[in-house]
């Protein structure tokens, strides 16, 4: 995820990383060079006039605006939604740490402790890797015993499977006497909060929106850009490859826009940033137990986080 400073209006204009401009530019170069095509030909195609005027158009085009406003608005409710999700996993895994050091009745450097807080990490970060199915395998091995990792790597539901441990926790100091039946609940609670955010992130991953949807506004915004010119160059001439190109690529980036964020735990530059929320879980959990956290000269550009 690509974050910037607030720059001034004329900054603005000029920004490349983190627009979507630069994946557009050969469709908007393909659109300008076909609309200096129609003009030159006057709008004639293998000798036939295509009569066309901006009427239509100018319909269609706020009928396309709102359909695409309303699909952008979809893909930015999952990408909020997501954004929440991880909100709620910061929040929840620095209260179940500081539950477990002020009432579990043990030191917070204890190895007790320690084994939780790993298991707090190994859980965020097997999570991220499971949103964007790429291999935890090294993260489960740098913070989980090695028979534990190896259990875990064989699962399909890892997250899930962490849970299942901190369980397993819980319940042996409940029986070694640290943990009493009222802190226990207290305890689930969170645990149970954990479960509903891996469930949601679940849900927004496995459940696009319809594609049937995506493909018609798609179609319709390439097939109301390629006819534009034909519609335009009568009445600005020579002018019309600039507008066409201008609109075109108000409503491609727009579509392109709405691609990017529906998906909101991928690796694009806008996606939401995983890498840098599951490290400063990290980074958090293992300060509230006195450790230091990992080497602050290993982290990202900060421009370009995740």
């Amino acid at each position: 995820m690509v974050v910037r400073p607030k720059y001034n209006w004329l900054r603005m204009l000029f920004v490349w990383r983190g627009s979507v401009l630069p994946a557009l530019i050969p469709r908007l170069i393909f659109l300008l060079l076909f609309s200096v095509a129609v003009v030159y030909g006057h709008g004639f195609v293998f000798q036939f006039k295509i009569p066309l005027t901006p009427a239509p158009f100018t319909i269609m085009g706020i009928a396309l605006a709102i359909f695409l406003g309303f699909r952008n608005n979809a893909s930015y409710d999952r990408f909020w939604e997501g954004r929440k999700l991880w909100g709620a996993l910061v929040i929840d895994t620095r209260s179940l740490v500081r539950q477990a050091i002020t009432m579990g009745n043990l030191p917070r450097n204890s190895p007790e402790i320690d084994y939780f807080v790993r298991l707090l990490i190994a859980f965020t970060f097997s999570l991220k890797h499971q949103l964007r199915q790429t291999d935890p395998t090294p993260d489960l091995k740098r913070l989980l015993p090695d028979s534990l990792a190896v259990a875990i790597q064989a699962a399909r539901f890892k997250p899930i499977m962490l849970l299942v441990e901190m369980g397993n926790w819980l319940q042996q100091g409940k029986e070694a006497g640290r943990i009493d039946s009222t802190t226990l609940l207290a305890f689930d609670r969170n645990l149970n909060e954990l479960s509903g955010i891996v469930g949601g992130c679940e849900r927004i991953a496995n459940t696009p929106i319809p594609y049937t949807y995506s493909v018609l506004l798609h179609r319709t915004v390439y097939i109301y850009c390629l006819l534009l010119p034909f519609g335009l160059v009568d009445s600005i001439g020579w002018m019309t490859p600039l507008i066409v190109v201008f609109i075109g690529y108000t409503f491609i980036a727009l579509d392109a826009i709405g691609n990017e964020i529906e998906e909101p735990f991928g690796m694009e530059a806008n996606d939401l940033a995983l890498n840098q929320i599951s490290q400063t879980i990290e980074a958090s959990l293992l300060e509230m137990i006195g450790q230091a956290p990992p080497d602050p000269t290993k982290k990202t550009n900060p421009l370009f986080v995740d």
